[in-house]
């Protein structure tokens, strides 16, 4: 029974790995669509939500039908409601996706401005690096990574602060590009989200591993 169950979870462990590398690529293609005001790259990053949506849906049919089947307990139990969790998490960032690759500077085809353009990549490198590490910790069972995690949380929060600060500066010296400094100020909210939901992934990798809650813990706590 042990081993049918190992099978399982290492398949579903491959279809999990899939659904998050088409989502990390949706998210680099929208952040580069914002970038570059890409209206082509942008209807890409729209169409393949599709496909994230629907093997979101089979990874659940997966982790549900593995419960009932095998009735997994300690590691192997918390391992499968983590990847429940973290399976809503990913297709809700395959949806900020879409969010931010539909601002109005990519349908009007307006690249951001060199200094901000660099800020908004910075922040989304950020965010995609945690996104990726979340899932290496939880396919690994790396606690001290998924710890790391929490850190560059705040790093991602000081870089998004840094461009909204630069982006509203922007709307006071030219108020008739307002409209699209805001689109781009929610692109930038967006992007910072999905840092948030890697962080909550990182969350439930340590309590897979360690059968710790550390939800609404600060920093100093869960290192301590």
């Amino acid at each position: 029974m042990k081993i049918h169950l190992q099978k399982e979870i290492d398949q579903l462990k491959k279809r999990l790995f899939h659904l998050s590398s088409l989502v990390e690529e949706n998210l680099e293609q929208a952040i580069r669509a914002v970038v570059q005001g890409d209206r082509d790259l942008a209807r890409t990053v729209r169409k393949g939500d599709h496909e994230i949506d629907l093997l979101e849906v089979a990874v659940e049919e997966d982790c549900l039908k593995i419960l009932a089947l095998h009735q997994p307990v300690a590691v192997d139990l918390r391992f499968l409601i983590a990847v429940l969790k973290m399976n809503n998490d990913l297709e809700r960032i395959g949806d900020l996706a879409v969010n931010i690759a539909r601002g109005k500077g990519c349908h009007r085809g307006r690249p951001l401005p060199p200094a901000l353009g660099e800020a908004f990549r910075e922040l989304g490198l950020l965010a995609r690096t945690m996104l990726r590490d979340s899932l290496d910790a939880l396919m690994n069972l790396d606690a001290a990574k998924a710890h790391s995690i929490l850190v560059a949380d705040d790093e991602v929060d000081a870089k998004y602060h840094e461009l909204s600060h630069k982006l509203s500066g922007s709307i006071a010296d030219d108020p008739e590009e307002a409209e699209t400094m805001v689109c781009w100020l929610l692109a930038a909210k967006s992007v910072e989200r999905v840092a948030d939901l890697a962080t909550n992934i990182a969350e439930d990798t340590i309590y897979t591993i360690e059968g710790k809650i550390i939800r609404h813990r600060s920093t100093e706590e869960t290192e301590s």
